[in-house]
């Protein structure tokens, strides 16, 4: 009886931690931490897309870079998430995989332009939600990584900006 009291006691005193743990990120952290891994898993879907019916070598080259860059960017915040008691969505948002819904009709070329056209508009939004994180995040883990990952996300945009301009 007195084991079972124990356990109950630790048990108890354990999800006490772990509530606290998870109540220190402050809210605007961890939206942003929730927008940051559904758009890096639409980012990833896209780019598989993209692989199977765009046209362009420099599309399919653009979406291996983002499959590549968007998994390293989701295993890294995903880490920070356990350390920091945030459960992160395994799928995309159905906001963030809207963009992708008008392009699986599209093969070839048009793909390439509208998939080009949805990458730059993806990427503006990456930028300014990382921006922001970085710039005025309170969470030390999540500011970090916003910082280290705003570079990758700006060549993101800048590519996907070379890549529009071709695919017109």
């Amino acid at each position: 009886m007195q084991k079972l009291l124990m356990t109950g006691i630790a048990a108890g005193v354990f999800g006490m931690i772990a509530a606290q743990a998870s109540a220190a990120v402050p809210s605007p952290d961890r939206t942003f931490a929730m927008k940051a891994a559904s758009g890096g898993l639409a980012e990833i879907q896209a780019a598989q897309l993209a692989q199977q019916q765009g046209s362009s070598p420099q599309v399919k080259q653009f979406a291996e870079r983002m499959i590549t860059d968007h998994t390293q960017a989701n295993n890294d915040l995903q880490q920070i998430a356990q350390q920091e008691n945030i459960d992160l969505p395994t799928q995309p948002t159905q906001q963030d995989m809207s963009g992708m819904q008008h392009l699986r009709g599209m093969k070839g070329s048009a793909f390439d332009r509208g998939y080009a056209q949805e990458e730059v508009r993806d990427h503006q939004q990456d930028v300014a939600l990382f921006r922001q994180e970085a710039a005025s995040g309170k969470d030390q883990a999540l500011k970090a990584y916003a910082q280290k990952t705003l570079p990758t996300l700006q060549q993101h945009l800048q590519l996907a900006q070379a890549m529009n301009a071709t695919s017109k």
